[in-house]
């Protein structure tokens, strides 16, 4: 009769108890009061920059930049002044030996691993009870009927960003790829592509006029468009346009209808109509809700 030897798994990270989980739009004046507490935090920037104090040191933390809160540290989270930012928090216990490599440590996220934090968040939306843009959110609630495994796909996410983050900090890659593949190129046309979409939010454009200069096939760039964002380009082109709207309305300096002209819908309604398929909201309700916070 063979023998097996049963390798035990060692945890590098264990992240036991998930406090909160936070998406902030915050207007361009926000401040927090401060705070400290026996627990991680990190907070990531989604959108423009934030202005961080950890224990009276000031932070900028920039687009794609994450901060990590050490527990009892006293943090103090504000906006800019000029650009309303979107924010991640995410909050948790984790008593590993490793988490001490994160302490006072301001990281760039990469693109590959900044994934994670939004698989966190999605899978956090089909589990808990998790408030709009609520700041005082102490405690999130199970929803009534949470997604199955839902509470361990979320500490398996959290998890790997961490140990994905830590190795990026800590491993030297090899730097002997001299040729780009082709996949590669198609990536880099995406990249071109979500580039021409963000530089036109502010005007009219069709599927004709993004892929007039495409080099790859049009079926083919749009199935790798989907694959690689999640949205058909249309489709992110109009998110692209709501998240404007979102900071327009934050900014409260134009009324709905001058941000429905300045985005280029045809017209308020139609504009309005989208703002809610996308966000839940009307613009009026999402502009009273982020003035409110």
């Amino acid at each position: 009769m063979k023998k097996y030897f049963k390798h035990k798994l060692e945890n590098l990270i264990n992240v036991s108890k998930i406090v909160t989980i936070h998406y902030f739009e915050f207007e361009k004046n926000f401040k927090t009061e401060g705070e400290s507490h026996d627990f991680w935090e990190f907070v990531y920037v989604d959108k423009e920059s934030i202005v961080c104090y950890a224990d009276g040191v000031e932070i900028i933390l920039n687009k794609g930049e994450i901060l990590f809160h050490k527990p009892n540290e006293f943090h103090i989270l504000a906006a800019n002044g000029k650009n309303p930012p979107n924010v991640f928090i995410v909050s948790f216990v984790c008593k590993s030996e490793a988490m001490k490599f994160f302490e006072n440590k301001k990281i760039s996220v990469a693109k590959n691993n900044a994934k994670y934090i939004y698989n966190i968040l999605n899978e956090g939306r089909k589990t808990f009870d998790i408030s709009f843009s609520d700041p005082n959110l102490k405690k999130m609630q199970l929803l009534s009927s949470p997604s199955l495994g839902g509470e361990q796909i979320i500490k398996n996410y959290l998890e790997i960003f961490l140990i994905n983050l830590l190795r990026s900090q800590t491993e030297t890659e090899g730097t002997n790829n001299i040729f780009i593949r082709e996949k590669e190129y198609a990536v880099k046309q995406i990249s071109d592509l979500i580039y021409l979409l963000e530089k036109s939010v502010y005007t009219t454009l069709t599927i004709d006029e993004i892929l007039k200069n495409t080099y790859y096939g049009r079926a083919y760039l749009m199935r790798l468009f989907k694959k690689e964002t999640g949205y058909s380009i249309m489709e992110y082109f109009i998110k692209l346009k709501i998240d404007k709207a979102k900071d327009l309305l934050r900014d409260n300096q134009l009324s709905i209808r001058e941000i429905s002209d300045k985005l280029a819908f045809n017209e308020p309604n139609y504009f309005t109509k989208t703002f809610k398929r996308i966000t839940g909201f009307t613009p009026s309700a999402y502009r009273r809700r982020t003035l409110e916070l």
